[in-house]
């Protein structure tokens, strides 16, 4: 059997994110915004995506590009208006796509009302809000916690109080204090507002922050070098990841997803906050993000993250790029490697994301020194997408950052309609992964393969639809590997064409090629 309403609707989903300065500028001023977004909407619906997860859009400052939250239930201006966001998730769910939201629980604005009124005097309501501590005995920082950017102290002195307050990332990113029941209380209602108004689930940023404990005790040698914002802070972020799993299943368990950005290098870290299926539903595997691309580093990766979501009884999450990391074009170095990762993204058991732009092929943008904006240097993975087949993509003169290379080459435009292009094997790909439950639901087999090759198959007893059997072997070398892949029909790969039954001749992989093939 092969039903369809037995699991929740992302473990079948292919999830999309969207960096909304960069995605589609509806009125001219050369920042991505909702109309811009909402009028763009049928590229996604063709390209074939289950889920839009949109990065933050709420009212800030943009220290941090829009992870310095002013208000938790509202639109930046510049993004557009609350109808705006209606209008998006009425148009998103007639089309048939999920809308996840990202949720910054860690931090907040130094501009958030809270703060304003935390910062007034020691004796401010709102005090307990953030993270407070007084100097070390011998002056300075409380501990040797050090924040994400610019190898600084975590810390930041209030000189009219005399105090410090936590910050893991920048100093206009003040913590918030999860012990505060308040604080729970009300960032519980955040997401209930934007329940009400739609949204079918959350990323929560760096959600493995949130429970630090009152001890703050300092970070041990091995670590005292390295962003505060990976370490393990203690048991208390279960507790508050348990809360907010009750909160976001409601009435209804599996109808609104809680995805966690677990920017963790520890695997049994990571595992943990999927608790007992009582935390996170989805954390996001960042040890694959980082891999190299060979085909031994990736099956033991493969290996090691499906061993332990099985022990654990979690689904697993898969991502090539996002918004904070270079662009696999780039990590990779080439566009043939980056044809194949997609075959990879797309076939594995586990739910994948995309990042905007990948299914063009982007690279990142080259930045020169003064137009550099953000304080972690992550602006070429976020330059603008190409629209028209112009050098400015369709933004003109005014585009918040410069365009990624061969932006005229690489736009929608260009691309739509062209066998060749990255465009059109992405919109292969999700179609096949659609008409296949074998490659959404089915179990996974790693299997012995050639020196540079990775290959495993995807089963399914009775699908309701395609073959019950899928194998996909992908090479990962520049030299052309035989008796790679099984005999079978071809449902699809890295060489654009029909369907084809391949003979023992026909095994070889080229080079950089995948192939999908349906077992007799």
């Amino acid at each position: 059997m092969d039903p369809s309403d037995d699991v929740p609707w992302w473990h079948t989903a292919v999830i999309y994110q969207i960096y909304p300065r960069s995605f589609a500028d509806g009125d001219g001023d050369g920042i991505g915004d909702l109309p811009g977004l909402l009028e763009h909407l049928p590229h996604l619906v063709d390209l074939g995506i289950d889920a839009l997860w949109l990065s933050p859009v709420y009212p800030s400052p943009m220290a941090d590009f829009g992870y310095d939250v002013a208000d938790h239930c509202a639109i930046d201006p510049v993004f557009g208006t609350l109808a705006d966001f209606d209008a998006l998730v009425a148009a998103a769910h007639g089309a048939g796509l999920k809308v996840v939201l990202d949720y910054v629980p860690n931090h907040t604005s130094d501009r958030h009302p809270w703060f304003v009124e935390a910062r007034r005097s020691v004796d401010s309501p709102r005090r307990d809000h953030y993270v407070w501590r007084d100097p070390a005995p011998g002056g300075g920082p409380p501990n040797n916690w050090r924040a994400a950017f610019g190898d600084e102290p975590a810390w930041t002195l209030d000189e009219a109080s005399g105090q410090y307050y936590l910050h893991l990332f920048l100093p206009e990113q003040p913590d918030l204090n999860w012990d505060e029941p308040r604080v729970v209380e009300e960032m519980s209602d955040v997401l209930r507002f934007w329940m009400a108004r739609g949204v079918d689930g959350f990323r929560a940023d760096v959600v493995h922050c949130i429970g630090k404990g009152p001890e703050l005790p300092d970070a041990p040698d091995e670590l005292a070098g390295l962003p505060a914002c990976i370490f393990d802070h203690g048991p208390g972020t279960h507790e508050c990841l348990r809360h907010l799993r009750r909160v976001v299943d409601g009435d209804e368990p599996g109808a609104h997803l809680l995805l966690g950005e677990t920017a963790v290098f520890d695997r049994d870290q990571q595992l943990s906050y999927l608790g007992l299926g009582d935390e996170l539903h989805l954390a996001f595997n960042f040890l694959i993000l980082h891999a190299q691309w060979d085909a031994a580093v990736w099956r033991h990766e493969l290996e090691l993250a499906y061993a332990g979501h099985d022990r654990v009884g979690a689904w697993p999450t898969w991502v090539l790029s996002n918004h904070d990391l270079p662009r696999h074009v780039t990590r990779y170095g080439s566009e043939a490697r980056a044809r194949a990762a997609a075959v990879t993204l797309l076939t594995l058991r586990g739910t994948p994301f995309l990042y905007q732009g990948e299914e063009l092929g982007l690279a990142d943008a080259v930045v020169p020194p003064e137009r550099v904006l953000d304080p972690g240097g992550r602006d070429g993975c976020r330059a603008p997408i190409p629209w028209t087949a112009t050098d400015d993509g369709g933004w003109g003169p005014r585009a918040w950052l410069p365009m990624p290379p061969d932006a005229a080459a690489h736009s929608v435009a260009a691309e739509a309609g062209v066998p060749t292009s990255m465009l059109e094997h992405y919109r292969r790909l999700l179609a096949l992964r659609r008409a296949t439950p074998a490659l959404q639901r089915g179990a996974i087999e790693l299997l012995d393969a050639p020196t540079g090759v990775l290959r495993w198959r995807r089963s399914l007893e009775h699908p309701a639809t395609g073959p019950a059997v899928v194998e996909v072997a992908v090479n990962f070398t520049g030299d052309a590997v035989a008796d790679a892949v099984s005999a079978g029909t071809v449902l699809g790969g890295t060489v654009p064409g029909g369907s084809a039954t391949l003979d023992r001749a026909g095994r070889t992989l080229g080079p950089d090629e995948a192939r999908v093939v349906a077992l007799h």
